[in-house]
């Protein structure tokens, strides 16, 4: 397994107008599931998944603004597993840095899911 943690992003996603035009900070991390013992014997980019490129399909899907960051984790996992044959399945964790809630400050809201090739 592969990750990538907490890439952080400023996007535009949200239910709210105020979201959508003045956006916000969001972080994603990534578990990238795949047979990977080629390449701890090879020492071989071609054996493994290559993260950078992951890292940049995550960052065209945040820059496509969305009302739901539960419907931009699916996207984000669809291009994945598009992209790279050998991945297996992805985790896909995405928060939402001090989410627009009346009258208290959260932290952040997250999502994480689950998708599979046979999804």
């Amino acid at each position: 397994m592969i990750e990538l943690n907490d890439m952080t992003f400023y996007a535009y996603h949200g239910v709210f107008s105020q979201e959508r035009t003045v956006g916000g900070r969001y972080s994603v991390s990534l578990r990238l599931h795949a047979d990977f013992d080629a390449a701890t014997r090879s020492d071989d980019l071609a054996d493994t998944l290559d993260y950078a490129s992951a890292a940049t399909i995550v960052k065209a899907e945040m820059e496509r603004p969305s009302n739901l960051i539960e419907h931009v984790s699916r996207r984000i996992a669809e291009r994945l597993l598009d992209a790279f044959p050998q991945l297996d399945s992805v985790d896909v964790r995405i928060c939402k840095h001090h989410p627009p809630v009346s009258g208290m400050e959260i932290a952040e809201a997250c999502f994480t899911a689950s998708f599979s090739r046979n999804d």
